[in-house]
């Protein structure tokens, strides 16, 4: 059986600003609009197809995790810290403003402009040691 994630359906306010802002944070690119979407194609074929909301509903956030190379998380922390977001070590937003060594590698928190909680890492969770 070959089963792999194709594309999500991320809700935002502003479509294009959320496609935008993901897309300066990780190093990549827009694709054009598809449809009602304007996704963003990580690396290994997956998108995340930004679609906007109804303005008076509540968007839930939610939350995306990006394992990336130690080289790409030093860029990616540093566009972070240069937009001058908060970014936490962990998912409860308790640890502000440092990085985490969870199973001998590097992750960090940060949220998008709907509030959906972005996290970086660098080792998948239970592949080494804390």
């Amino acid at each position: 059986m070959s089963i792999a994630l194709n594309h999500t359906i991320v809700a935002a306010r502003d479509k294009k600003a959320s496609a935008q802002f993901l897309a300066d944070i990780l190093g990549l690119e827009v694709s054009p609009q598809y449809g009602p979407f304007i996704p963003v194609q990580i690396p290994n074929g997956v998108t995340l197809d930004y679609m906007d909301t109804d303005t008076a509903a509540p968007i839930t956030p939610q939350h995306y995790a990006f394992l990336v190379s130690e080289a790409d998380f030093d860029e990616i922390l540093a566009r972070v810290q240069e937009s001058g977001l908060t970014y936490w070590a962990d998912p409860f937003h308790r640890i502000v403003n440092e990085i985490n060594t969870n199973d001998g590698g590097r992750g960090a928190y940060f949220d998008d402009p709907n509030g959906h909680n972005l996290e970086i890492l660098t080792r998948p969770y239970g592949s080494g040691t804390d």
